[in-house]
């Protein structure tokens, strides 16, 4: 199962039309591909370095890049429309195996757990990997189904400058600590069956969206703590 490469939008940044944000990227049966959610407000290079390091660590095909419609647990009135959040990841994301998709907005899901299942139900020879920061490990326990996520799906964890020990002391990181391999078995990830979990050192980023709002001027945009 296929489907065909995302047309309409601009790999620069430029304006991209709804129809293009919406567009699932390309998939075929086997294709290794992390899943990286968020808000994306902004986009930044640390979300690129860390796509980098799961492209690299994980030996994965692709990163997609899913660009939320929302945060339920946020107060989104303050976001920037799905179509400028996917014009600027692309900008920032410039690499040939990094897809930026805002496709959530036409399934019409709310929560992680969704797109999720529906990516497992609909594409199940596709290896998909979960990929967050330990900030959101850190909170996990705290989003809708989560332990049906790591049920549905082996996910990769990339440290966050300042997030390791929150992150390994969570109450999520102890549910499911007979469940995460050893980091020099990473590769093996994407084979194995959930749930299944690395946690990846190496990035040691102190930029965030928050924090670039900020500068901005404009923190009422929610960051990403998808639920």
């Amino acid at each position: 199962m296929s489907f065909p490469p995302a047309s309409g939008g601009t790999r620069d940044g430029g304006a991209v039309s709804p129809r293009a944000a919406r567009h699932m990227p390309w998939v075929t049966d086997g294709l290794r591909v992390g899943l990286f959610g968020g808000s994306f407000n902004p986009a930044h290079e640390a979300h690129r370095a860390a796509s980098l390091l799961a492209l690299r660590r994980l030996k994965l095909d692709r990163v997609w890049w899913l660009v939320t419609p929302g945060n339920p647990l946020k107060d989104n009135r303050a976001l920037p429309p799905l179509e400028q959040r996917v014009a600027i990841a692309r900008r920032v994301a410039r690499h040939p195996r990094i897809d930026v998709t805002g496709f959530e907005a036409d399934l019409g899901v709310r929560y992680s757990y969704q797109t999720v299942e529906y990516l497992a139900r609909r594409l199940p020879t596709v290896r998909f990997v979960w990929i967050m920061g330990a900030d959101n490990l850190a909170r996990f326990d705290r989003w809708q189904r989560w332990r049906a996520i790591a049920d549905l799906m082996p996910m990769a964890v990339v440290d966050r400058m300042g997030e390791s020990l929150a992150a390994t002391a969570s109450v999520a990181a102890q549910a499911l600590g007979r469940y995460r391999i050893d980091e020099s078995d990473a590769p093996l990830l994407a084979d194995l069956k959930p749930p299944a979990w690395v946690f990846l050192h190496g990035l040691k980023s102190p930029m965030s969206s928050t924090g670039i709002r900020a500068a901005r001027g404009g923190l009422d945009g929610p960051a990403r703590q998808t639920s």
